[in-house]
């Protein structure tokens, strides 16, 4: 797992082998 920066309402998408396993958009930060 790579972390990243994330803010409220990016979207992101989870890939792994060259293919999308998870995608969405993120709701709340969580400190």
């Amino acid at each position: 797992i790579t972390p990243i920066a994330m803010d409220e309402g990016l979207r992101f998408a989870i890939r792994e082998g060259g293919r999308t396993v998870g995608a969405g958009v993120v709701s709340a930060v969580i400190k």
